[in-house]
Formats: C-alpha cells, sequence, structure tokens
C-alpha cells in the first residue's frame, strides 16, 4: 500500500475532523478513523496521534493509519487553500527508484529506436536519447520562469511516519512536486517549520528537457534552492551528459556545478570530454562560466583553459571563438588566425581576426554588423602593415595592403527599400593573396553602387549610384566600364480587359577617366530612354495570343564626342511582337506513378526596322548570350545602345510532367528555334550582324525523378554543321541523410573552352568518408582547381584533412592543407569545412545534420 501526502495551504480548520470524532477512531486493531470529505489539517493530524495514544513515530507499514478520501475530496484538494495540512490517502502503485546515471535512464540502443528516429540518426551513432512525454514545460533546474514558493507541495511514499516536532519522512519509492520542481527517491525528509525536504537516492528529478539525478538532495520550499551530491545531468536538445559533484540552485535563473564533467558522447564513451573545477549557468544571461578547464580525449587531459564561457541558448556571448589553421604555398607555409567575437549590444556586433601568416606577417580583418528597424548592415576590413612575401615578390612596392567590403539592405516601409554596396583594395593581387573573409568575389570590377528603389502593384522606381575598381592589370582604359552617376528608372502597367499599357523609362549620366583615350571611348555623356507599349492580351485555359507595339525612343547628350559636329543623337525604334501559345494535356502512369504530361507549343514573332547606331557610344551594351530564354527576346543586345533589327519568327515546344501525387514537377524538355527573314545588319564590336537564315537549336532539360536526384541539361547544336555549339550539364544527387553527396558538371563553348567538374563525398565505413572535388580545364590541358582528403565521423566528435589547389590571378595553383576538429556541440577548430562546404554543394546541410549548429567561446 502506497502513502500519498499532499502539503500545503487547505481548508479552514472547521472543515476538518473534529478531535471528538477523531477520539472515536481506531488503529491497528481499533476502529478505523472514519470517511472525511476535506484534506486533514496539521493540528487535526496532530489530535489523531494524540487521541489515539500513538507514540511520537509510527510506522505505516506496521500500524497504517487509514484515511481513505471519498471522491469529492479530491476536487476539494485540489482547490483547497488556507492553513497548512497534510492529506494522507492510500494508492494501489508502487515503483523503485534507479541507480543509473541520467544519461543511462534515458539512452535508447538503435534496435530500440522508433523508424522515425533512426531515420534522422548517423550510422556512426549506436543509440540515441529518447524523452518520455514531459508536459508542463518546466526544467528540473530552471523551471518554467515562475515562483514555486507559493504552491502546494505534494508527496507520495509506500511508508510514512510524522514525528510530533513537524518533521516528517517518507520511504520507499518517494515522489515529491511543488510546482514545477519534481524529484523521486527512496527517502525523504519534510520539516514543515523550516520548510526543508531533504531526499535520499537514487533521486531522480525531471523536467521538459532535462534529467537530473543524485545521491541525494537538498530543497528549500520556501527559496526554491536546491542541491544535489553526487550528480549527473543530460540536456536532451543538445544531446549533452554530465557528472557533477555538487550540483546547486542558488536561485531560478543560477545553477553552480562543483568538479563538473561535460560531453556530447554516448554513455559508453569518453571520446572526449569537457572537465571542469566550477561552472556555473546563468539563464538571464543566456550563457554559462567554467574555471580551471581542461578537455580530456579518452580520459587523457590534451588542452588546458583557464576560463571559458560558453551559450546554453541562441544568444550571442563575447569571447574567442574556435581558431583556424593549415598550410598554403601563398606566403611561407603555416597560418594561424585566432578570431574574438565582440557582443556589444543587442543589434550590432564585430568579430575581430588576427592571423599570423608564415612570410607574410600579421594580419587582421574584422567585421562589424549592425541591425535597426529598417534593415541591416555589414563591414569588413583586412588589414596587414607589412608584407614581406609581397615585397619580395614586387620590388619598389610596400608592405602595407588592406581591403574593405561593406554592404547594407533597407526596408523603409510602403514599398520603399534602400541598398548601398561598396567594395576597394589596396592592390590587384589583394584578394587572392590574402582575402579569408571578406565578402567579395575574386573578379574583374569591384562594385560600388548605392541607391532607393520603389514597388506598388502597377508602378516601380530605382535610382542609384554606381562605381567600380578594375583590379585586372590586363583590362585597358577603354575596356573599364562607365561609372553611372545616377542611374533613374521608372516603369507603369496598367490593364483594362485584354487591353494593357506599359512605360519604361531609364536617365543616366555615364562617365569615366578619358584622359588616355580618343575618338568614341573618350566620350562621356546623358542618355534618356523612354519606351511606351501598347499590347492586347486574350487567354484562355488552351492557350493565349498577346500581339504588342513598342516605341523605343532614345536621346543622348554627349561630351568630349568628335565622330560628328552635333554633340546630341535621338533614336526612335518601333517594335511590333506577337505571342502564341497552346496548352495541350493528358494523364497516365510511370512505374505506377500518375502523371500529368502537358505538350506547349509557342510561336513567337517580332519585327524591327533597321537604323544604323554606329555613331552612337557603347555605355553599357554587350551581345546576349544565346540560349533558350533569348528565343522570346526581342533585342539580342543588352544595355540600351544598341536596338536589335529583326525580323524573325521563333518556333519551340516545351513538355512537363507534373507528379500527380506530390504535384511536383518531376521533368521538364524544351526546344526551340529562330528563323530568319532578313540579315542582321545592327552589330556592337563587330558582333550580332549576321546573315543566317536559322539559328542552332536551342534546347533545355530538367529532371527530377526524385526528391535527391536533379539533372540539368542546356546547350546549341547546330543543324547545319552537324555539331554542338555550346553545352551545360549538371547532375546533382545527395542520400535522404545527405552521407552521400555527388556532382557531375561539364561546360562547352566550341570557341572558348571546355571545363569538367567532379565533387563527391563517399562514405567508405560507418565512420569514413572520403571528400573530393576536381575541375580540369581541357582547353589548357591542365587542373583548374582541386580538393581531395577524408573525414572521420564518430557519434560526437569529427575530423577532416584536405587539400586543395586553385588558380590564383597569376594562373599558378595555390596549393593548402587544411584540417579540422569538430567537437558536437562545442563547434570545431580548422578551416577545412568552410572550404569544403563552398566546393561540394550539400555539404553544409551533411554538417548541420550531424553537428548542429552549436559552438564556444573561450
Amino acid at each position: 500500500m502506497k502513502v500519498v501526502l499532499s502539503i500545503g495551504k487547505g481548508p479552514s480548520q472547521g472543515d476538518g475532523l473534529n478531535s471528538r470524532k477523531i477520539s472515536e477512531g481506531r488503529v491497528g486493531g481499533k476502529r478505523a478513523v472514519p470517511p472525511f470529505a476535506g484534506p486533514l489539517p496539521l493540528a487535526s493530524l496532530t489530535r489523531v496521534a494524540r487521541a489515539c495514544k500513538l507514540p511520537a513515530a509510527f510506522k505505516t507499514v506496521r500500524d497504517p493509519i487509514i484515511v481513505p478520501l471519498h471522491r469529492s475530496s479530491k476536487s476539494h484538494l485540489r482547490n483547497s487553500s488556507g492553513p497548512l495540512w497534510i492529506g494522507i490517502a492510500a494508492l494501489l502503485t508502487s515503483a523503485q527508484a534507479s541507480a543509473q546515471s541520467a544519461a543511462e535512464i534515458d539512452w535508447r540502443p538503435r534496435s530500440e529506436l522508433p523508424e522515425s528516429r533512426l531515420a534522422t540518426l548517423p550510422p556512426s551513432c549506436s543509440g540515441a536519447y529518447v524523452q518520455p512525454d514531459f508536459g508542463d514545460g518546466s526544467s528540473p533546474l530552471f523551471g518554467a520562469g515562475t515562483s514555486n514558493t507559493d504552491l502546494p507541495i505534494e508527496a507520495s511514499g509506500l511508508n510514512a511516519r510524522y514525528e510530533m516536532d513537524s518533521q516528517m519522512t517518507l520511504e520507499g519509492d518517494v515522489k515529491l512536486r511543488q510546482g514545477t520542481f519534481s524529484a523521486s527517491g527512496s527517502r525523504a525528509q519534510y520539516n514543515q517549520t523550516t520548510g526543508e525536504m531533504r531526499l535520499n537516492g537514487p533521486m531522480v528529478s525531471r523536467g521538459q528537457g532535462f534529467l537530473l539525478t543524485g545521491d541525494n538532495a537538498r530543497y528549500d520550499a520556501n527559496s526554491g534552492e536546491l542541491q544535489v551530491n553526487s550528480a549527473t545531468f543530460l540536456i536532451h536538445q543538445a544531446e549533452m551528459r554530465g557528472s557533477a559533484g555538487f550540483l546547486s540552485r542558488p536561485s531560478e535563473n543560477i545553477v553552480d556545478i562543483q568538479d563538473g564533467r561535460l560531453t556530447t558522447c554516448s554513455p559508453e564513451s569518453n571520446a572526449w570530454a569537457i572537465v571542469a573545477s566550477d561552472i556555473e549557468l546563468d539563464r538571464a544571461e543566456g550563457f554559462g562560466t567554467a574555471t580551471h578547464v581542461r578537455l580530456e580525449v579518452e580520459d587523457i587531459p590534451v588542452f588546458y583553459w583557464p576560463y571559458i564561457t560558453f551559450p546554453i541558448d541562441d544568444r550571442r556571448k563575447t569571447g574567442f571563438l574556435y581558431p583556424t589553421f593549415g598550410t598554403s604555398n601563398t606566403g611561407s607555409g603555416m597560418f594561424l588566425s585566432v578570431p574574438y567575437y565582440l557582443n556589444l549590444a543587442p543589434n550590432y556586433d564585430a568579430t575581430l581576426t588576427p592571423q599570423y601568416i608564415n612570410g607574410r606577417g600579421l594580419f587582421t580583418e574584422a567585421e562589424g554588423r549592425y541591425l535597426s528597424q529598417y534593415g541591416e548592415s555589414v563591414l569588413q576590413l583586412g588589414y596587414i602593415n607589412n608584407d614581406q612575401y609581397f615585397k619580395d615578390e614586387n620590388p619598389g612596392e610596400g608592405g602595407e595592403r588592406w581591403g574593405l567590403d561593406f554592404t547594407s539592405r533597407a526596408n523603409f516601409g510602403s514599398g520603399w527599400r534602400g541598398y548601398a554596396d561598396y567594395s576597394v583594395v589596396s592592390d590587384n593581387d589583394y584578394l587572392s593573396d590574402l582575402n579569408r573573409s571578406l565578402d567579395i568575389n575574386e573578379a574583374t570590377h569591384l562594385t560600388r553602387r548605392a541607391g532607393v528603389r520603389y514597388n506598388s502593384p502597377h508602378q516601380y522606381f530605382e535610382s542609384y549610384v554606381y562605381g567600380y575598381q578594375t583590379i585586372k592589370d590586363s583590362i585597358s582604359d577603354a575596356q573599364k566600364p562607365y561609372a553611372q552617376l545616377p542611374e533613374v528608372i521608372y516603369g507603369a502597367d496598367y490593364e483594362w480587359g485584354v487591353a494593357q499599357a506599359a512605360v519604361e523609362s531609364q536617365y543616366t549620366y555615364f562617365y569615366r577617366d578619358n584622359d588616355n583615350l580618343t575618338g568614341i571611348d573618350k566620350t562621356n555623356g546623358h542618355r534618356l530612354r523612354v519606351a511606351p507599349e501598347l499590347a492586347l492580351d486574350f487567354r484562355e485555359v488552351w492557350g493565349y495570343s498577346r500581339p504588342s507595339v513598342t516605341l523605343d525612343f532614345t536621346e543622348y547628350q554627349l561630351e568630349d564626342y568628335d565622330l560628328r559636329d552635333d554633340n546630341q543623337i535621338s533614336r526612335s525604334i518601333p517594335i511590333y511582337e506577337w505571342d502564341n501559345g497552346l496548352y495541350f494535356d493528358r494523364r497516365d502512369t510511370l512505374f505506377d506513378i500518375p502523371y500529368n504530361q502537358t505538350l506547349e507549343p509557342r510561336l513567337y514573332y517580332v519585327y524591327s526596322k533597321y537604323e544604323d547606331q554606329s555613331d552612337i557610344p557603347d555605355f553599357d551594351s554587350g551581345l546576349k548570350d544565346f540560349s533558350f530564354d533569348s528565343l522570346f527576346s526581342p533585342n539580342r543586345f543588352s544595355g540600351g545602345d544598341r536596338i536589335a533589327d529583326n525580323n524573325r519568327l521563333t518556333a519551340a515546344v516545351t513538355t512537363r510532367f507534373n507528379d500527380l501525387n506530390t504535384g511536383l514537377e518531376r521533368a521538364r524538355f524544351s526546344i526551340g528555334q529562330v528563323y530568319y527573314y532578313d540579315d542582321r545588319r545592327v552589330s556592337l564590336d563587330g558582333q550580332g550582324a549576321d546573315t543566317r537564315s536559322d539559328s542552332p537549336l536551342a534546347g533545355e532539360a530538367v529532371v527530377r525523378p526524385t526528391e535527391n536526384l536533379d539533372l540539368r541539361v542546356s546547350g546549341l547544336w547546330d543543324p547545319r554543321e552537324r555539331r554542338t555549339e555550346e553545352g551545360r550539364s549538371q547532375l546533382v544527387y545527395h542520400s535522404a541523410d545527405y552521407r552521400y553527396l555527388a556532382t557531375l558538371g561539364h561546360t562547352y563553348d566550341r570557341d572558348d573552352f571546355e571545363q569538367m567538374d567532379i565533387g563527391a563525398v563517399f562514405p567508405v565505413t560507418d565512420n569514413i568518408s572520403l571528400i573530393g572535388r576536381w575541375l580540369y580545364d581541357a582547353e589548357s590541358d591542365r587542373t583548374a582547381g582541386s580538393l581531395a582528403g577524408f573525414e572521420y565521423t564518430a557519434c560526437c566528435w569529427s575530423f577532416q584533412l584536405v587539400s586543395q589547389s586553385y588558380l590564383t590571378s597569376d594562373r599558378e595553383l595555390d596549393h593548402r592543407i587544411l584540417f579540422q576538429i569538430q567537437l558536437k556541440g562545442l563547434g570545431g577548430s580548422g578551416g577545412s569545412s568552410d572550404r569544403v562546404s563552398d566546393a561540394i554543394y550539400g555539404f553544409s546541410e551533411r554538417e548541420k545534420r550531424i553537428f548542429g549548429q552549436n559552438g564556444s567561446t573561450y
């Protein structure tokens, strides 16, 4: 028989048993106390003992006090308030406390896990933690954020005895609860006068996402303070287990741990652990601190920190991040960087990264981030005071080098947005030599642009200024782009039934330094372009037809222009278009999968007259790449300085296969060709004019037979010459758990280049995976880039070692060796993971599924 005691505020004295009725009861073989409809006040229980002439202490197993409760009394018990009371009743259940650690209690081997959990469990893990349902969201350490001290205490046990000095003892499968705090053990003592409760183990306390055990515990019902000796604990979400010689919770938000040990390894593994003499967890600040910390590998100390801090939630914390190190032949070999994170305010922070590069010296990078109600901004800097390797390679040059990149995005509301991008470096080789964190691509020009943009359902507006920095020595002054100071764009469109009207307009002032230029290349100037359009849009479920006419008007006001006496040039060209399409579909099955196949033929005609534009400077125009998408464009030139002459018809067809079960497009195939009725005479830099009467066949295909496989192919095929002019193909595969990754790509241009690209992550065992990528340039018959290495993955740690080679700006291969050690739940040290993530599609998702996003500072 199990005795249940509820301790808390109860009804008034008059609602309980009176002394006369109690004196009529019996104990043991005597008459029992009659039923009552309310909880038993403490004073009444005292009178029970006296009236029945009980000793100061009694055991309920031998001399039970049986106080059966009517059903109505349970409701009364829940809603009671008033003086302290103790109710005793009998239950028919029993349990036995476990002496296992917290991790061992909730650990389940793979054979006992449900299929849903096995699907996300890495093969390197022998099992996982399974948390029983715990519905109130509380935690035995931190609770639910509300005070427990005003709430009643409930307790149960197999045996109970009451001391006359307000001391109560429970023995056998003892369970205690006060608000969000709950615990179980083999024996408990409660002092009603002081509110102190002592629980002897093995003690177990469970909450949402947390499990705590210990040899014994002390709990103060008035202050909520908790103390546990020889504690073990488990944090389910982080999959982190630990132990402590002594654990205390002096307040709702603070937990102190002495002689603590933390790890994310399984209960049977001691691969690594963080051991500290003192650990404090501060829920209010969102981080923990530890002193005299050592990293142990297989119980052997390998590293020591005098002090570290680490997050216990998603909030940021100032401190050192894990270092990055490796080797490179740019410089003299080794490099080491140690980032330091500064959590300056809730809406802005910074990261300072000093790094030593052997042969170059001390190189420092910094990043600052700012977030406001309107948007976010990021500033990145890099600086080295004396780059010795650069001075040796470039006699006469100084060793001071630097780089800056700034980006900003803002949303002002009501359709208005703003943006800014600014990049600058000290020299043309900075990015290839030193850049490790600046978000700048190694291109020919660095962009500088700032502007505002407005969008509404029928109008759009944009105004910006654009500049650049050329970072390639091979680009001549005549090839450098123009700055746009500014460019203003306005557009609008309206519909009245099938009738449509639209306008696009643009004003730009183009400028570049022309001191070393002559002829038309020396020209700067203003350009105004306005293109109104009228159209009729007829649409039905089976197809559409859209005839339209556009008048493209452009006017130039030029500076330093010497091709003619008049510096003003005007151009007006009408453009006639007629776009038509039909839609057919049918339903069928393929491999027992129902699908809907469509057939979508399309005819597109465009006409625009020829006008000599050779005296118009080229400010921002170029010849577009010919592809399937360009089949339906009225202009073969980009920008606004050339309007193509057209008299052509495009015929194309697309078919799609849509999965009726999921609605996903499983495959799409398109092919088309242009038929020219006149020669093309408008050209730009000798390109764009042609006399051929038809174009190559342009096609593209996208195939997604499963969620894990994606194939994309596009290209141009010349039926006259029976040869491929251009081709691009890419195959991407990943397994459901992202353990297997593969990419295969091929790019071909008959007149320019051919490259092949292969990348893969292939597990050879449950723990070891091979990593590789190879980029081959067939035109020059050389490797353009490579990455090769391996990864060893255990359930709670991993190790990567990779060798990387890539072409620098001077077409030489730079070789680097990088490695990373990652401890699950604590982040990693090294520098290989980011490089692999950039090189192989899907690798970052793979890392996220295995190790999550946790990290630490120290």
